[in-house]
């Protein structure tokens, strides 16, 4: 792989006020002629932040299907997208430019995480910024289903007044299941509680309770206590098909269900019969197996129709707050990549957080994590008698990577050297 274009060096404050790095304004570098594409309405904070480095970025409201991606990507070296549009190992063959993947939401599923870090392309996403939103979501869901108020809005646009109590609760008191209780389970769980309802919670992997908060040892005993049951799980393959006709009948008679994290998990075949039936009371659902790829494409759903059943067009974490952050942080961990080196929070690439380089030179060198490679590496710059001011080292899975800091560019020798080892993925410099 061949370096980066003209790099030139300015000191620079970003859009949002904050400085690239830490600490003192260090120098910063962008790059010119660099391409960026950014889908499915990213935020225009993620536009500022490119472009203040030097990118040439294009804005598009929909997500691409596969054989869009290949004819769109053959000179980008930026990819923006969210959940809608899937990255498969056929696109990134396609993509020869292409250094790093954000994906401007929580999931990275929708992205072929292995292929991307077989190439050397990043991957990054944004795990806590529409947290807030997301709960906030859920919340209103569980108070308009305890009140029924999708049914009584309805009847109010259709010009009935049905003042009634009938199946109309308070949400104080109540129990709340949470099943995944990672970053947005948890905050609910502080939310819920404050609420006055009492949390109990599942998740495979051992994390600590908040608050009064209960874990319990099953999700069969959590769903035999929780009058609410709302389900915050990853999308991966293991996943699928995770909740169906077993769980619901588990849950209480006039419990209700919320899905708020991925489509594939819940069969929802099986949660309308369980509607129909009158043993699950309400159902909020965000999230769908398959959704429709642009803006205003027809929506079609076994559980359109039914009573006391909120759908929403996955806008869990679709407010200005969560957008605008999002937009900045995924373009930030971007733009560290692409002009500094750092892996920080990737999701597939081995991680290393560099610190600013405002003077020196720096070599990023992603490579097969055998035996040997970082003494080469240190070999050659001895050979070239240029001295090393900082090193940073991480591996992960196959893949090795190291930033070298030195006083000195390597000469022209020394880095076709480097990048002609059975061992290099990529070398890049700064």
């Amino acid at each position: 792989m061949t370096g980066f274009p003209q790099i030139r060096r300015a000191h620079c404050l970003l859009p949002s006020g904050r400085w690239w790095g830490s600490g003192a304004p260090p120098v910063l570098q962008y790059r010119v002629g660099m391409k960026a594409l950014l889908l499915e309405n990213i935020h225009p904070s993620a536009v500022q932040v490119l472009e203040s480095r030097g990118y040439e970025v294009e804005l598009r409201a929909g997500s691409l299907r596969e054989a869009e991606l290949v004819e769109s990507l053959g000179d980008v070296d930026l990819l923006g997208i969210r959940s809608n549009t899937t990255v498969t190992k056929r696109v990134l063959e396609a993509a020869p430019a292409l250094q790093a993947i954000g994906c401007f939401c929580i999931g990275t599923n929708q992205v072929d995480l292995v292929a991307a870090a077989e190439r050397g392309v990043g991957v990054f996403n944004a795990p806590y910024s529409n947290t807030r939103s997301v709960v906030e979501l859920v919340i209103g869901e569980i108070i308009a289903l305890a009140r029924r108020l999708p049914e009584k809005t309805q009847r109010m646009h259709d010009g009935v007044w049905d003042k009634s109590a009938r199946g109309s609760h308070e949400v104080r008191g109540r129990t709340l299941g949470i099943v995944g209780y990672g970053n947005i389970g948890t905050q609910l769980s502080n939310v819920a509680e404050a609420l006055g309802m009492r949390v109990v919670f599942y998740d495979t992997a051992d994390r600590p309770a908040h608050g009064n908060a209960r874990r319990t040892s099953s999700l069969a005993e959590l769903l035999a206590t929780a009058d609410v049951v709302s389900l915050h799980v990853d999308g991966r393959p293991g996943n699928a098909g995770f909740f169906g006709d077993e769980e619901f009948a588990a849950m209480k008679p006039r419990a209700m269900f919320i899905n708020a994290s991925r489509g594939m998990v819940v069969d929802y075949d099986s949660l309308r019969n369980h509607v129909l039936s009158g043993h699950i009371a309400g159902a909020a659902v965000d999230v769908f197996p398959v959704e429709p790829k642009a803006q205003g494409d027809e929506f079609d759903s076994i559980l359109r129709g039914l009573d006391n059943v909120i759908l929403t067009p996955h806008v869990g974490g679709s407010t200005q707050e969560a957008q605008e952050e999002i937009g900045w942080f995924v373009a930030e961990k971007l733009a560290g990549f692409a002009l500094a080196g750092s892996t920080a929070l990737s999701v597939n690439l081995p991680e290393v957080l560099t610190p600013p380089l405002p003077d020196g030179h720096r070599v990023g060198f992603l490579h097969h994590n055998v035996p040997g490679v970082l003494a080469r590496l240190n070999a050659v710059f001895a050979e070239a008698g240029d001295n090393v001011i900082g090193q940073h080292l991480s591996t992960r899975d196959q893949l090795g990577y190291v930033i070298t800091d030195a006083s000195e560019p390597l000469p022209a020798e020394a880095i076709g050297e480097l990048r002609a080892s059975e061992h290099c993925v990529w070398l890049r410099t700064w």
